[in-house]
């Protein structure tokens, strides 16, 4: 009954897009820019079988109806209520139909909010983003199909994968897809553009909340699972340049650059084709990251669905998608002369443009070479945070300086004359950083360096805001807390890189032993049994007499019965100093288990920072009428 409806709903989805392009095709092809009721109507009929198919599928991970294939392999009956709703983005076909969800509601607000740009425009706009849907509906029909049925109907369910069995899963692939997907509409808006000879204030200002949208639940998606990573899967580490990680961020550096860069092209109607450009590959990076996840031709440690020839779809579509903007851009390449001052707004935008598309080509290049050195000479090599350490970090340094100044700059020319007091600042962020320097004994020139130029930036924002609170000028808040959360967190990241602490130990029950200045007691071991799992709890005592505390630790083993796993589950001891983290496993069913136990400074500082980074979007998108 449910694989029925829910095949209906799809192909209801279908045919109401393919009546969209249609209507919208006649009427460019015809040059009649009037928007049709009929289309209102199919737009509406649409995005409400969409959404139902969707809630639909919800409904049977509810009440696991195992006759889905879907439900089949990724839920099971034991399996909490809320695991079973977020269960159902956690597998390829029910994010591919959360994907298509979200291109289509972002189509639809799109179509709604937009309806005083030119008509023109407005139905370019919708004829793309409805050819890239229907692109997907049929990858989705053909290829995964949430609501594919089988017989006979299984009693139980094979379950979800138990790393996925946590409460950020709730919320992390949504927030990403929020931002992956939410790219599409700014793509068929840059094609629309050009096809329609659209206005470059006019686009700009019709794209601005969009991309500040997208940008601002890529920042969260990726904080989030930032923070899913770092409890759930034992890295002790806020990043890990895992491959799966570098996909999401690859596309954020192409938002952050387009923010920017659309105010530019607002205001002073430069950089047009420049904001074409990004507007085109955000999207496409975005889909390239899908691939690269989907194909299984990434080594991940969380990589959960792939499939070739998925992969092979998506690149296909990918390489369609690639070809068709790139020849309509310059075939019909938009005229955009322009002159910038050497010291002005634009050319300081402009310049922190370039330091992203530097971050992205380094991530890019480092994510994929390995699969370029395994077809080519058959040697699988791992791009580790050595390599990213080293190329990004010294490059870190003028991008926060340029960060502080840039805000201070006015449009088409500038004459920046406060020398005393970036001088002051400069001074002043020498000072802190050598009493950072005397108190944790930091002897890297690098990592020096890049302290002093993030304190120039939190000091330069502070006193910004400072004044203009004191003259009651205008103030742009969310670029104020945007760059200094970023100065804030650049500031902890480096602190946490050079001052963390890691040991490795072998250690048995009622054993204690010494590391560095601390000692740590392996108390007991107890086994408990939970709604869908069993857990070993084992209980550690960490002595510091130096700082004269003691702390409990409790490390987890959780071994799952649907599907059989075992998974670890992190101790962690936070302040807002540092966190103490633990990870416990054991050696070969011996007596003996193996103990990670890091100290890592200022963890909470780090997520706060990110957190207030990611706030500044969302507070500007709330202010553009």
């Amino acid at each position: 009954m449910l694989s029925k409806l829910g095949n209906i709903l799809l192909l209801g989805s279908v045919f109401f897009t393919l009546s969209i392009i249609y209507l919208t095709f006649q009427n460019v092809r015809e040059k009649n820019f009037q928007i049709k009721k009929n289309l209102v109507y199919f737009s509406v009929f649409q995005i409400t079988f969409t959404i139902s198919s969707f809630f639909l599928l919800i409904f049977a991970f509810i009440f696991s109806d195992f006759s889905l294939l879907a439900v089949y392999q990724n839920s099971h009956t034991a399996k909490p209520i809320f695991y079973k709703i977020a269960g159902v983005w956690g597998n390829h076909e029910g994010s591919l139909l959360l994907w298509v969800n979200i291109m289509v509601i972002f189509s639809y607000l799109f179509f709604v909010f937009n309806s005083k740009s030119r008509k023109s425009y407005s139905l370019y706009t919708l004829l793309i983003q409805n050819i890239l849907i229907l692109g997907f509906l049929i990858f989705l029909i053909s290829n995964s199909n949430p609501f594919f049925k089988i017989l006979p109907i299984p009693m139980e369910g094979l379950g979800l994968n138990p790393i996925l069995q946590d409460p950020a899963l709730a919320i992390h692939p949504p927030l990403l897809y929020l931002g992956f997907v939410g790219s599409s509409i700014y793509f068929s808006a840059a094609m629309a553009a050009i096809l329609s000879n659209s206005d470059g204030k006019n686009f700009a200002s019709s794209i601005k909340v969009w991309v500040l949208i997208s940008w601002s639940f890529q920042s969260m998606g990726i904080i989030v699972g930032s923070i899913w990573a770092y409890y759930e899967l034992g890295w002790g580490g806020f990043w890990f340049w895992d491959p799966v990680e570098n996909a999401s961020l690859i596309p954020w550096f192409c938002m952050t650059a387009l923010v920017h860069s659309v105010l530019v092209l607002e205001k002073r109607n430069y950089l047009y084709n420049w904001v074409l450009i990004l507007s085109i590959i955000t999207f496409i990076s975005s889909v390239t990251g899908t691939f690269l996840v989907r194909s299984g031709i990434l080594n991940s440690v969380h990589t959960f669905a792939n499939d070739p020839a998925r992969g092979m779809y998506i690149l296909i579509f990918l390489s369609l998608m690639i070809i068709f903007s790139f020849t309509i851009f310059f075939k019909r390449k938009i005229n955009d002369n322009f002159f910038l001052e050497p010291i002005s707004k634009e050319t300081f935008i402009l310049s922190n443009n370039w330091f992203m598309m530097f971050y992205l080509a380094t991530v890019f290049i480092g994510t994929i070479y390995p699969i370029f050195t395994q077809v080519l000479y058959d040697t699988k090599i791992s791009v580790g945070p050595p390599f990213y350490n080293a190329v990004i970090a010294p490059i870190i340094i003028p991008f926060l300086i340029m960060m502080a100044i840039g805000p201070k700059m006015s449009w088409i020319k500038s004459k920046y004359n406060n020398y005393k007091s970036l001088i002051i600042i400069l001074i002043l962020s020498c000072i802190i950083n050598l009493l950072i320097f005397y108190y944790f004994k930091s002897y890297n020139l690098i990592s020096n360096l890049i302290i002093i130029s993030s304190l120039f930036l939190i000091i330069h924002s502070i006193k910004d805001f400072i004044l203009k609170s004191k003259t009651k000028s205008y103030f742009n808040y969310s670029s104020f807390l945007s760059h200094l959360g970023f100065g804030i967190l650049m500031f902890f990241i480096i602190l946490n890189h050079n001052f963390s602490k890691e040991f490795d130990l072998n250690i048995k029950v009622g054993e204690t032993k010494k590391i560095g200045d601390m000692e740590i007691k392996f108390k007991n071991l107890k086994i408990e049994k939970r709604e869908n799992y069993n857990v070993i709890i084992g209980s550690f005592n960490i002595f510091d007499y130096k700082k004269n505390y003691e702390k409990k630790l409790n490390p987890e083993i959780r071994v799952y019965n649907n599907p059989q796993t075992l998974t670890f589950e992190s101790a962690i001891k936070t302040n807002l100093k540092r966190d103490l983290y633990l990870t416990m496993s054991n050696i070969d069913g011996s007596d003996f288990y193996n103990v990670k136990f890091q100290i890592k400074p200022f963890m909470l500082w780090i997520w706060f920072a990110a957190f207030l980074t990611a706030s500044g979007g969302l507070l500007r998108t709330l202010r553009i009428k």
